[in-house]
């Protein structure tokens, strides 16, 4: 039977049909946002290999100070969602908000580090356009272009995450899951891994890369 602790819906036979039919949803999800991120990375390559030495001048104006401290808050992050998913495996709802809560936190901060970036870049000129950074090769705002494509889009994804797991922690808040069911928490830890693991991917290409060379 379900309960309120445990909804079932009418279409899943039992509690582990349900949760398994959410994860691949959330998977399947991933993938095409995979791919979509997937687009701008090999435009990244493509231009990259096209135009070595523009792209590497270009890079060397990141600022890798707020590069590297954003991807600590995120990998920290990380570590608070997972600690959120299992206590919420464990039947923890205090614990379930209170990791949520970090987790939030820490999505903040990190938007928070990329605006005080942006702002950099604008007084500095780094966009692409007729007003773009004079000494740097005409090639090098295709970097920033995409530098503010695919950083802007992980933001906005970051932002996304963080409405969704406040809602989450509302639920979480009134005791909406248990050891029994968690499916929510779960699937919303695999979204913010996601869009952990896709910043992993941007803070060596668009900061480390050619930058000491």
């Amino acid at each position: 039977m379900a309960s309120a602790l445990h909804p079932l819906e009418e279409q899943f036979d039992d509690p582990v049909q349900q949760h398994e039919a959410a994860t691949l949803g959330m998977w399947t999800f991933l993938a095409t946002e995979i791919l979509f991120f997937g687009g701008l990375f090999l435009g990244y390559i493509t231009y990259r290999t096209i135009y070595p030495d523009a792209f590497a001048e270009a890079s060397r104006h990141t600022l890798v100070l707020f590069g590297t401290l954003n991807t600590a808050i995120l990998l920290t992050s990380s570590l608070t969602m997972a600690l959120a998913v299992r206590a919420a495996q464990e039947g923890k709802p205090k614990s379930v908000v209170r990791f949520l809560l970090l987790t939030i936190l820490l999505g903040l901060c990190f938007l928070a580090v990329k605006g005080l970036e942006y702002h950099e870049d604008i007084q500095e000129h780094l966009w692409p356009g007729p007003h773009f950074k004079a000494g740097l090769p005409v090639q090098a705002q295709m970097f920033w272009f995409l530098y503010w494509a695919m950083t802007g889009l992980h933001a906005i994804h970051v932002t996304v995450g963080l409405g969704l797991l406040s809602v989450i922690a509302w639920l979480a808040h009134r005791g909406l899951f248990s050891s029994a069911y968690f499916t929510p928490v779960d699937i919303s830890g695999l979204y913010w891994h996601f869009v952990d693991i896709v910043w992993i991917f941007l803070y060596p290409l668009l900061y480390l890369i050619h930058r000491y060379s």
